[in-house]
Parts: structure tokens; C-alpha cells; sequence
């Protein structure tokens, strides 16, 4: 809505020279309580309002005056084609309009206002109830008599009282500790008094409420002092772990060097001035550009990094004639930019002797820069379990209690149910949580490559082998956690050997001659019935029982369907932040959700929530968004075809086709995963898809 659409138009104006007698006649034959003051031209030069007149007569002042000495000479103005909302101030009892040449050419009268402010102020009301009532803080407010008037939710709470039992009685029969009667009294501001409530001590900041000079009453805000203590206690971690890691990087024999994302070097420790020979003065304050252009060291490894956007490994010179081993890595903030490069140096002849460990760092940043690179393509909060049903409640509280022993661990279940956070939460919740916790799909890992994979090899073990050789998972998770994903893909051979680990509890590299200890917990999952393939021969009935020394079972999804509304909030929200988008899910699409099976189960929940976010043009999700087979009936989705008509063969089988790909799909992660169970290969998969225009949302791991 426009200014335009409200204002009164050819509005009543008064000349500078008028006088207050003349304006007050004017007020009164016309009915207006204020008007513009124009010039000859009839631009506005203030308002002179019933307020005035007021004012004169109250202080017995000359009525005979020119209302030029008493008009408001600083006048907030709208313009005709202005948006309401911006004209809009509710301090203010009218607003004059005027043009692009500053002529009045409209006044907003009192009542336009209240027009516009109603439903604004109604709402404003609403929200200001709501936030109220949901601060962690007790308020109490009383007017100037003592009396309450407003008694939040934490106020019922903590004083065990209904506000609506309790409004408009005197506060020190509710709340005799409270001090507001006599600070809406005295006017007194009390911050930061200490005062016991319930056998509880709190904070309360109590403050006169103060309106046109006078005091109105007086408001309480009262803070747990428990949760002071806590932040005083975390602030004091916070300063002791600063002080910690000052000391840390000082004592540490190595030399560090940190520049930020333009290269300018901000500090450095003593190790690092020993093992140059340069004095922190050459470099502090300086970019790295100049400092290697001035030959203080051969080349900058800084500069690498900032170029190349990766960890980066050189030999360097210094112009005292050391040789160093200098290592960056490079410190990305939430948009991946770099913010900070930090730089390892170590003299060189002590490379020999740190070279395994070396490799091993360099195995393992490995695998977690590709499990990083897989969850760039999932959802960002895929750690977080979404638990609201009694099974899962149950299922959660016995795995944080698992957490605390060492005991081998089988998770089962479907797929898609979760199986991968309950390792998480098991390995987040145990005395390892501090050490690796490597995640290794064994159905996704060629057979061929999985045994140099889990166990490692040595130089010469295979064509092509490095010949420091590479650790495998079990060495990488020393300390930690293995979790050993689809662990009923694993062949016979690995088997056995999986079983010589779990027994004595140390692994013998592929081509290698000695047996490497291991401290590992392991815990494995599977979707298959092992105990089944226990009886067909493919799985080994020993291994079995090492496995499965404490059972868990993930239910489905379709047996916990009062979880399907906070998962999809849950995922929606996720998705939308991660394309930036304001999508919302009608009730329509949310029973249809709960009357589904979900043979996919979450992970076919969340696929089809990232579905219909990234290609659903419009905010608001509706049931002509969703897949054919999800809208169909529950008789109808039981069969595996329909036929309703007679229509060419050629489109009925891709008809068909495209659903069961949309199904595999919202089911599997991984083509690979789909081809298996469609019999087909990978590749006829990804041609396919890409036939029916899904590509774009299938990935290969």
C-alpha cells in the first residue's frame, strides 16, 4: 500500500505569519488537530498541531504570536509513491505528505494511523507475549501501585503460580523478596541484587518503569545465578585453555609459524627462531611475499599454500644456512576461504626418524579429506540423530551406556535406518572419542582392493606399491573406533583374517613379515541375517559370534512413524540452509508420509526431502510435488505395476523403468548400490538415469 492510498489530499496548510488565535480558528472550523506550514510556494516549512495551541493557552502565552516561533520545524515527511510501511511511525499523530519539490500535498490524520497500526500492534502484542513467556528468565512486572501485571511462564514456574491467579494483586503477597513495590515507589534502579527464591539464589536486575517523567511501575528480571556460575566457570576454561595452548606452542620442539590469509606473518614461537636462526623481528608484521623476495628464506611455503588452497610439503634454505622441513596447512573458514596458514618446521635430519608416523598422519588426512568430500553432498547435519519415539529413546540411552565398555558391537537393521550415527554416538560417547573413528563400507570397496585397504601393505607387497608402503584402516583407527559397515560383504578369506585381529588383536600388513599391534574397537553393521548365512556357508559361524558379542537393532522407519514429522522438519530445515532456500511441507505431504512404508527408511526420507527441495520450483511442497508411488493408494502401491489403459508398449516399459529407478534411488545411496539390486550394471544406471533427467541427483562413491 502506497502513501497515497491513505493521505487526505489537498490537506488544510497555514502561512508562517498566521497567529496562534488564527490557527486555533482555523483547527476549529475545519476539525483537524494539525497542519503543515507552508511558504508562498507551498513548501513545507514545519507543523504547528493542537499540541501547540495547547501549550500556549496552558502557559497563558500571547494567542497573538506567529506560529512560526512555536511550529515543529523538524517534521518527518512521507512521499505519495512511498511504501506505507516506511511512512509509517507510530511516535508521530500525523504525517504531512509532500511532493518531489517539497509541496504538501496530503496529511496522514491520526486515524489513518490507527488504521495501519492496528493489525501491526496486534501482532507486535503476540510476539512480545511470546517472547515473554519463552525467555529462560523470570520477569515480573508491577505497576505503580505495587500490583502485578505481567507474570512470565518461568515466574509460574519458579513461584508456582498462575499468572491469571495472581495479575492485579499486591507483589509482596506473591513475591515478598522481590523489592519491586518499592523500587515502582522510589524509583530506585536496583541491578545485580542477589536474592533467594525457593531455596534458590538468582540475580535480579530490578528497574523503575519510567513513562512521560513519571514512574509507571517497575519490572524484576531474574537469572538462575547457578548458570552465572557456569559461565564463569566456562570462561575461566576458556582463559586457562588460552594459556595452555600459549604454553603448548612455546615448548613445542618444533618451530610454528602462523600467517593469516593474506600472508602476513602474526606469530611465531622460539622453537622456530632456534631451529632458522632468523629473530622473530625479520618476520613479524611482514608478508611472506617480502620476506622471500628479500632472501630470508629459499621459498615460502605460506605462499604455496595460499596459491595451491592445500597442504603444501618443501625443503627450505635459510640465510643462515640451515635446511629445513617446512609443512603448511591452510585453516578454512565456513565458506572455504583461508584464514589462517599454519606452518610446521622441523629440522631435517630429524625426518628419518619421524617418517612412519609421517605416512600414517598423511594415510589418515587422507581419509578424512574423502569422508569430508563424501558429506559435502549430504546433508550437514547427518550426525544428529532425531529421536521422538520410545523405541529410539530406549535404543539411545542403552547405546550411550554400551559406549562405556570396549565390547564388540553388531548393529542391525535395514538400510537407510541409521546404522552409521548409531557408531557415531557410540564412538562420540566413549573413553576413544578423542581418537579416530574410522568409517570403512566393506560393500563398497572392490574385493580386490579390500584386503590392502583394511590391513595395509609393505613395499613390493603388489605392482605399483608405495615403497614406504601404507597403513591400513585398523593402524589409522589405533586408539579409536572401526566401524566396519556391510561387514556381511566381506569374503571368506577376509574372514578369517578379520577373525585373526579380533583374537589377537594386531594385523599383518599385505607383502609383510611381522605383526603390527592394534588397540581398536570394532563395530560392525550389516542389512543381511548373518545367522542365515552362517547356515548357507558364507559366512563364518566363529566370526559370527565374535561380532556379535552385543547386539543392536535399529528398527525401520515404518515402525517409528511418529519420528517421519521431526525428521522432515529436521531434514527440511538442513536443506534449505544448505541452498539457501524457504521451502515448507504441507499437511497434505506429511500424511501422505505416514501412511508410507519407507523400504528405504530415513536415508529414503532424507533423499526424497533433498529431492523435492532442489527441484520443487515453488516454497510451499504439495502432493502433485511428490513421486507417482508415493501418492498412489496403499492397494495400489502393494502391486508392483498398474495398468489403467491401453498405451504404447515402448512408453509403458519406461513408464515403468523410471519408476523403479526413482524408487532404487530414494532407497540407495550409491549407483552401485542399485545396480546390485536390479541386477544390471553400474553403468546401465547412470545411462538411464540420465535418459529420465535424474542424473543430477545420483552420485557414484
Amino acid at each position: 500500500m502506497k502513501v497515497r492510498d491513505i493521505m487526505t489530499s489537498d490537506p488544510v496548510v497555514l502561512r508562517p505569519e498566521m497567529s496562534v488565535r488564527e490557527a486555533a480558528a482555523l483547527f476549529a472550523e475545519r476539525s483537524i488537530d494539525g497542519a503543515p506550514v507552508v511558504d508562498q510556494e507551498g513548501r513545507m516549512q514545519g507543523l504547528f498541531t493542537k499540541t501547540h495551541i495547547l501549550r500556549v493557552v496552558g502557559a497563558r502565552g500571547d494567542l497573538d504570536a506567529p506560529i512560526v516561533e512555536l511550529m515543529q520545524r523538524k517534521v518527518t515527511a512521507a512521499r505519495p509513491d512511498q511504501d506505507l510501511d516506511e511512512a509509517l511511525d507510530p511516535s508521530l499523530g500525523r504525517i504531512p505528505v509532500v511532493d518531489e519539490a517539497g509541496r504538501a500535498v496530503g496529511m496522514i490524520t491520526r486515524t489513518d494511523l490507527a488504521k495501519a497500526f492496528f493489525d501491526r500492534f496486534r501482532n507486535v502484542s503476540i510476539e512480545m507475549d511470546t517472547l515473554v513467556n519463552s525467555t529462560h528468565n523470570l520477569i515480573v512486572c508491577v505497576d505503580e501501585h505495587g500490583r502485578i501485571n505481567l507474570f512470565n511462564k518461568q515466574a509460574e514456574k519458579f513461584l508456582e503460580a498462575r499468572a491469571e491467579d495472581v495479575i492485579g494483586k499486591p507483589v509482596n503477597d506473591v513475591f515478598p523478596t522481590s523489592g519491586l513495590a518499592e523500587v515502582a515507589r522510589t524509583g530506585k534502579v536496583e541491578p545485580v541484587q542477589k536474592i533467594m527464591l525457593n531455596n534458590r539464589y538468582f540475580i535480579s536486575n530490578r528497574s523503575p518503569i519510567i513513562k512521560d517523567g513519571k514512574i509507571r511501575g517497575a519490572v524484576a528480571v531474574l537469572q538462575d545465578i547457578s548458570e552465572l556460575e557456569k559461565i564463569s566457570q566456562e570462561l575461566k576454561y576458556v582463559k586457562e585453555l588460552n594459556e595452555e595452548l600459549d604454553a603448548i606452542i612455546e615448548s613445542s620442539f618444533d618451530g610454528l609459524y602462523v600467517v593469516d590469509g593474506q600472508g602476513v606473518t602474526l606469530r611465531l614461537n622460539k622453537a622456530f627462531e632456534r631451529i632458522t636462526g632468523v629473530s622473530a623481528s625479520e618476520f613479524l608484521g611482514r608478508n611472506v611475499s617480502d620476506i622471500e623476495a628479500e632472501g630470508i628464506v629459499s621459498e615460502s611455503v605460506s605462499s604455496l599454500v595460499l596459491k595451491r588452497k592445500e597442504p603444501v610439503t618443501i625443503i627450505q634454505e635459510t640465510k643462515s644456512g640451515k635446511t629445513t622441513l617446512a609443512t603448511g596447512s591452510p585453516v578454512m573458514d565456513k565458506n572455504g576461504n583461508i584464514f589462517r596458514v599454519v606452518c610446521n618446521v622441523r629440522d631435517i635430519t630429524e625426518l628419518n626418524l619421524l617418517k612412519q608416523e609421517l605416512e600414517q598422519a598423511r594415510s589418515l588426512t587422507q581419509h578424512y579429506e574423502t569422508q569430508l568430500r563424501t558429506l559435502q553432498t549430504q546433508y550437514v547435519g547427518s550426525h544428529r540423530l532425531v529421536v521422538n519415539s520410545p523405541k529410539m529413546r530406549d535404543l539411545l540411552a542403552m547405546v550411550v551406556r554400551l559406549a562405556q565398555v570396549d565390547s564388540t558391537i553388531l548393529i542391525t537393521g535395514e538400510s537407510g535406518t541409521g546404522k552409521e550415527l548409531i557408531a557415531e554416538t557410540i564412538h562420540h560417547n566413549s573413553t576413544r572419542k578423542g581418537e579416530p573413528f574410522i568409517k570403512v563400507n566393506c560393500g563398497a570397496i572392490p574385493e580386490n582392493l579390500l584386503e590392502s585397504e583394511l590391513f595395509g601393505y609393505d613395499y613390493g607387497a603388489f605392482t605399483g606399491a608405495r615403497k614406504e608402503g601404507k597403513p591400513g584402516y585398523f593402524e589409522l583407527a589405533h586408539g579409536g573406533t572401526l566401524f566396519l559397515d556391510e561387514v556381511g560383504e566381506l569374503p571368506l578369506a577376509l574372514q578369517v583374517k578379520l577373525l585373526r585381529v579380533l583374537q589377537n588383536k594386531e594385523v599383518q600388513r599385505v607383502g609383510g613379515a611381522r605383526p603390527i599391534e592394534v588397540d581398536v574397537r570394532i563395530v560392525a553393521g550389516t542389512n543381511r541375517n548373518l545367522m542365515d548365512m552362517v547356515q548357507r556357508k558364507e559366512f563364518r559361524e566363529d566370526l559370527y559370534y565374535r561380532l556379535n558379542v552385543v547386539p543392536v537393532n535399529v528398527p525401520p522407519l515404518r515402525e517409528r512413524k511418529e519420528e517421519i514429522p521431526s525428521l522432515v522438519a529436521h531434514f527440511l530445515q538442513a536443506f534449505n540452509s544448505k541452498y539457501k532456500l524457504n521451502k515448507s511441507i504441507s499437511q497434505e505431504v506429511i500424511d501422505i508420509f505416514m501412511d508410507y512404508e519407507w523400504p528405504g527408511n530415513v536415508r529414503e526420507l532424507e533423499n526424497l526431502i533433498e529431492r523435492l527441495v532442489v527441484i520443487t520450483p515453488k516454497d510451499l511442497l504439495g502432493r502433485e510435488d511428490l513421486p507417482a508411488y508415493l501418492t498412489a493408494t496403499r492397494a495400489a502401491r502393494a502391486v508392483e505395476i498398474s495398468v489403467s489403459g491401453i498405451i504404447p508398449l515402448k512408453d509403458a516399459v519406461e513408464t515403468v523403468e523410471r519408476q523403479i529407478l526413482e524408487r532404487a534411488y530414494a532407497k540407495h545411496r550409491t549407483t552401485r548400490q542399485m545396480a546390485k539390486e536390479l541386477r544390471v550394471n553400474a553403468s546401465t544406471i547412470v545411462r538411464k538415469a540420465a535418459k529420465y533427467g535424474i542424473t543430477t541427483v545420483l552420485e557414484e562413491h
